[in-house]
């Protein structure tokens, strides 16, 4: 089942049991996927592909993250909660997200492919770690590591 069908599945679950939060959440997702495909397309219909589905997640996910900090910061703990909902929500449908150990061995990985040796080389390592990691690990912490390794 792709990912397109099990969010259609579950936005019909979701209007059957009444979760409203959840289904506001499912339908944001839906839009945002279907916003990609329009701007994607070229003459007709467009499909998006796996990697440009979890990218949409991705952003969506960081946005909402983005939300929950400012809204904690503001003092609002009502909005932060329903954006803490919508990540939830956001979250099942990304891949696991791999451990702090995964990450340094695949951005180890890449310094070894790269030859990376200083700072000046943080773009080419970021790059390339954030392929292989891509729906997997948030970006800030693959650079925290990624500038752990090469200010050595």
């Amino acid at each position: 089942m792709s990912l397109k069908e099990k969010i259609d599945q579950d936005l019909k679950n979701s209007m059957k049991s009444g979760d409203k939060d959840r289904l506001n959440a499912i339908r944001s997702i839906r839009a945002a996927l279907l916003e990609k495909e329009v701007s994607i397309r070229v003459g007709g219909k467009a499909v998006l592909s796996d990697d440009q589905e979890i990218e949409v997640l991705v952003s969506l996910a960081k946005k909402r993250r983005d939300a929950i900090e400012q809204f904690t910061a503001g003092n609002r703990p009502d909005l932060a909660a329903t954006e803490l909902s919508e990540l939830s929500v956001i979250e099942e449908y990304l891949p696991e997200p791999v451990s702090d150990d995964e990450i340094n061995s695949i951005v180890k990985d890449v310094v070894a492919k790269t030859g990376a040796s200083s700072m000046k080389d943080i773009g080419k390592v970021m790059g390339e770690a954030m392929k292989a990691l891509k729906g997997k690990a948030d970006g800030t912490k693959v650079q925290q590591v990624v500038k752990s390794l090469l200010s050595v």
